[in-house]
């Protein structure tokens, strides 16, 4: 039997303010623009988990997959500094990397 390596997932939960937004419509779009960009920039997996019904608020939780831990944790370094450089502003956050390596 081959040892196969298991890779790791990076996770950052992050809040994000958006006090430009004046409806859930407004914020909608500043959602679906964080959740394309990590997307397309990062290969990232992208899900808006909570505040669903605040106008100005949002979490949102990125995962991205890499074969090496350090290679996880920058692509969540860029994550973050993508989002810290947007219009909106960046709350509380959270990051863990793990894999299933036994």
């Amino acid at each position: 039997m081959v040892a196969m390596g298991m890779g790791y997932v990076a996770i950052l939960s992050v809040d994000l303010h958006f006090p430009e937004a004046g409806s859930l419509k407004g914020k909608r779009k500043f959602v679906r623009s964080a959740k394309a960009q990590l997307q397309n920039r990062f290969g990232a997996s992208v899900a808006e988990v909570d505040h669903h019904e605040l106008w100005q608020r949002s979490r949102l939780t990125v995962a991205c997959v890499a074969r090496e831990a350090r290679e996880a944790e920058r692509l969540l370094d860029e994550a973050e500094r993508y989002l810290n450089g947007q219009q909106w502003e960046l709350g509380p956050r959270t990051r863990e990397v793990v894999t299933l390596d036994g």
